[in-house]
């Protein structure tokens, strides 16, 4: 009997101890710091699109015949990062992927913010963002604009949706645990927790609405970036006058956002000891999956280059050439080396799909995820099929303005803003989930079924 009571006390005191890991925490020196230069370039960015409010465009080095920039590179790149939350928290889970749970949580977050800022850098690039209204009030189904303000929409309901939702037995257990917390804070969780009171109805309508969400954002999360390739692949241009893009950009979003919650998790591990929840047999199954993604997007690039390159016809010919040879060939061959080559060899290894190498390596991906997106923007937009002629030099060429990199980096640090105070509010790792993974709750919320047992020992 004195066993029994043993085993269950060190149930309890786990799951205390895991209650305690995973909490959210405050921000320490470094946090601070942290907050702090993510505040002054978003500050700073702010600053220069006042400007650009109040000069126009001009402060750009968009021009006639560039009209798309680093701001539209900027956008596909957080459509693609977005991806990762149907990735992990959808496509894994139905997949019934156990491994998944400590990463589903700050996938979700990261898609949120992304998406966020998608649509955020959207208005950014327009020159009259007063008459952002008139997309929707004067919409045309014939036009991918259309759809994409559609897909978007619902795509940034549905993560918010899943976010939240599965953070609910989380928020209450904060309500109703958490002690010596600022008021607001408490008052925040009870609010946002819905009178969450774990009982098996509420469990069962949870389930089923997860489930229902983690199945319909999957055809909306291949949507959202199918329609955005739709937006370059109905225009006549050389490079993006292709069938391949709509999987070309579904593939490369899937690898950058795994590269995305690879990084995440490393920084979490190091920083807030989570190294018993992000554990090396995580990093392995997620460097084998990114393995998997980069073969997969580095077939869609072969697709992508090869066959314009074999027939080398007209425009199509000066565009390819201009990443090969030209001015764009050291990026472009640098993107392809280093942000795909590299990674698939590395990660081959086993020692490669150690944290610290997948850390470096997720580094490379996104970059030359960055960098990749402004190669399909920029170098298409100087090859037009109309000729050159008769314009200033300055217009032939485009280099984005400090006024560009000071917006664009402020939304890239926006983004890590609201993660970062996601992270501050909620439990980065779902604590109830991962209480229910280890044994120490049943999936009804209550003890474990040892606990039950020993309880009815007792009882007897």
């Amino acid at each position: 009997m004195k066993g029994q009571k043993n085993i269950l006390s060190s149930t309890n005191q786990a799951f205390e101890a895991l209650q305690n890991d995973l909490l959210p925490r405050s921000f320490g020196g470094l946090g601070k710091l942290w907050v702090g230069v993510l505040l002054l370039i978003s500050a700073t960015g702010l600053f220069f699109y006042i400007r650009q409010l109040q000069d126009g465009l001009v402060v750009t080095a968009m021009r006639d015949y560039t009209t798309w920039g680093i701001y539209i590179s900027n956008f596909v790149f957080f459509v693609a990062i977005s991806l990762v939350g149907s990735l992990i928290s959808a496509i894994l889970k139905l997949s019934n992927v156990k491994w998944r749970t400590p990463l589903t949580r700050i996938s979700e977050m990261i898609a949120v913010a992304a998406i966020v800022f998608a649509a955020i850098i959207i208005v950014i690039d327009m020159g009259r963002p007063d008459r952002f209204l008139n997309v929707i009030f004067y919409a045309r189904i014939q036009s991918p604009i259309t759809w994409d303000v559609i897909v978007i929409s619902t795509y940034l309901l549905i993560s918010v949706m899943l976010l939240y939702l599965t953070m609910l037995p989380d928020l209450a257990l904060m309500r109703d645990k958490w002690v010596g917390i600022p008021k607001w804070q408490h008052k925040l969780y009870d609010i946002l927790s819905l009178n969450w009171q774990d009982t098996t109805e509420q469990k069962r309508i949870l389930a089923k609405s997860v489930k229902i969400l983690a199945i319909v954002i999957i055809p909306v999360a291949f949507g959202i970036h199918t329609v955005t390739s739709w937006l370059f692949a109905t225009t006549l241009r050389p490079g993006w006058d292709s069938t391949n893009f709509g999987p070309y950009f579904v593939s490369g979003a899937f690898m950058v956002g795994s590269g995305a919650v690879i990084a995440a998790m490393y920084v979490f591990r190091i920083h807030y000891g989570l190294g018993k929840y992000f554990t090396d047999k995580h990093f392995d199954k997620m460097g084998k999956l990114l393995v998997l993604l980069s073969l997969v997007y580095l077939y869609f690039n072969i697709n992508e280059y090869f066959v314009p390159a074999y027939k080398m016809k007209g425009f199509e010919s000066e565009h390819i050439m201009e990443l090969f040879t030209g001015a764009y060939a050291p990026m472009f061959w640098s993107i392809q080396i280093l942000g795909m080559m590299v990674p698939i060899v590395v990660l081959m290894f086993k020692k490669g799909r150690k944290p610290f190498p997948m850390f470096l390596v997720s580094l490379l991906v996104i970059v030359g995820a960055w960098f990749k997106r402004f190669l399909i923007v920029v170098p298409t937009l100087a090859h037009p099929f109309i000729p050159i002629d008769q314009i200033p030099e300055s217009w032939k060429h485009y280099s984005p303005t400090i006024a560009e990199w000071c917006i664009t980096a402020g939304t890239l640090a926006g983004a890590l803003l609201i993660v970062t105070f996601l992270v501050r509010l909620f439990p980065v790792v779902p604590i109830v989930e991962t209480a229910e993974d280890y044994g120490y709750l049943d999936e009804d919320g209550s003890h474990s079924q040892q606990d039950k047992i020993i309880e009815g020992h007792d009882n007897t």
